[in-house]
C-alpha cells in the first residue's frame, strides 16, 4: 500500500467552494486511477485542508499526476500557497 497526503492553504471564505469541487469533481476522477483504494478530504474550517489517499503501489504516480492536473486547472486560483505533498509506502495499518 502507498499513501499520498497533500496539505493546502486557502482563504476560509473559499472553503465551501473547494469542498464542493473536490467532492463533485475531483473524487470521481481520482477513483478511476489505477490502484485506487481510498481518498479523504479534510477541511479545518480555518483555511487549511488535507487530502490523505491510499493506493496500491501500482497507480500511485497516476494519482499524483491527476491531483496536480486538477489543482492546476480548477483550484489554483483559490489556493494561497503551494501545496505540500508527502508520499510513500504505508509501513503499518490495522
Amino acid at each position: 500500500m502507498f499513501a499520498v497526503i497533500r496539505h493546502y492553504h486557502f482563504n476560509p471564505k473559499d472553503g465551501a467552494e473547494i469542498d464542493r469541487r473536490i467532492g463533485e469533481e475531483f473524487v470521481p476522477i481520482v477513483k478511476n486511477a489505477k490502484g485506487f483504494v481510498r481518498y479523504y478530504w479534510l477541511d479545518t474550517g480555518d483555511g487549511e485542508g488535507a487530502s490523505p489517499g491510499c493506493l496500491r503501489t501500482v497507480g500511485a504516480d497516476e494519482s499524483v499526476r491527476l491531483a496536480a492536473d486538477y489543482i492546476k486547472e480548477h483550484l489554483s486560483k483559490l489556493l494561497i500557497q503551494k501545496s505540500e505533498i508527502i508520499e510513500g509506502p504505508i509501513k503499518a495499518h490495522d
